[in-house]
């Protein structure tokens, strides 16, 4: 299939040969950009030099693409998934990666270890509230910078040789501009996203796990069973 996936530009470079790895081919649409917050960049690289941070978590590759080249020395750094620990390892910066794909693994994955620790978290300029209250009520102190605003392109997504699309965040799926088609195959990259997409009135029908190749498996998953069908 071919499949328009939703990206931030910069974000997709390896994006067609894991999905040419399930036998799929892709291309990226753009429903938002990142303007980057240098003041912000500049102010977190100084507080990790200063060693005000016991632990980093990364929430998202991007992040980690900005500042990974700036950071020298680093306490315990968390990555949220494969593609953001690639990120920061390129910089050989040595990091842990949580076993899911959610911001919501980050607490129950540090343990009684959170208590008492101060919590730097570079990330988009969206809430999350559910992270910082976790964090809170487990004992920790978060301290967020908010490094890059995420902002619509306000461009109709070109979807006119895409099988499929695959919404690979709820903020993506809510500020794209596109048309459905009754054969445009429709994907969310996970449980979040779905919600999203459902509470705006789109079905998604293949929910992934939260990453790029668990939503391709699912989407394989899902032909293998319609073909039984028919």
């Amino acid at each position: 299939m071919k499949i328009a996936v939703t990206r931030l530009a910069g974000k997709e470079e390896r994006d067609a040969a894991r999905c040419a790895a399930f036998g799929h081919a892709c291309y990226s649409v753009h429903p938002l950009r990142s303007e980057i917050r240098q003041d912000i960049v500049s102010a977190f690289v100084g507080a990790v030099e200063r060693g005000e941070f016991d632990c980093i978590f990364f929430t998202s590759a991007l992040p980690a693409k900005i500042l990974a080249p700036h950071l020298k020395k680093t306490p315990r750094v968390i990555a949220i998934g494969p593609e953001t620990a690639r990120e920061l390892t390129r910089c050989n910066i040595t990091c842990e990666t949580l076993p899911g794909f959610y911001s919501r693994d980050f607490v129950p994955f540090l343990g009684d270890w959170i208590k008492g620790k101060i919590i730097g978290l570079p990330r988009a300029d969206v809430p999350n509230a559910p992270l910082i209250d976790a964090i809170t009520h487990a004992g920790g102190i978060p301290r967020e910078y908010r490094c890059y605003r995420l902002a619509p392109t306000n461009e109709p997504l070109n979807l006119e040789r895409a099988d499929a699309i695959l919404f690979t965040s709820a903020m993506s799926y809510t500020k794209a501009i596109w048309t459905p088609r009754p054969d445009l195959l429709v994907m969310a990259i996970g449980d979040v996203t779905a919600e999203s997409m459902m509470c705006g009135g789109t079905l998604p029908a293949i929910v992934g796990d939260g990453s790029l190749e668990g939503t391709l498996g699912a989407l394989n998953e899902y032909r293998g069973k319609i073909r039984i069908i028919r």
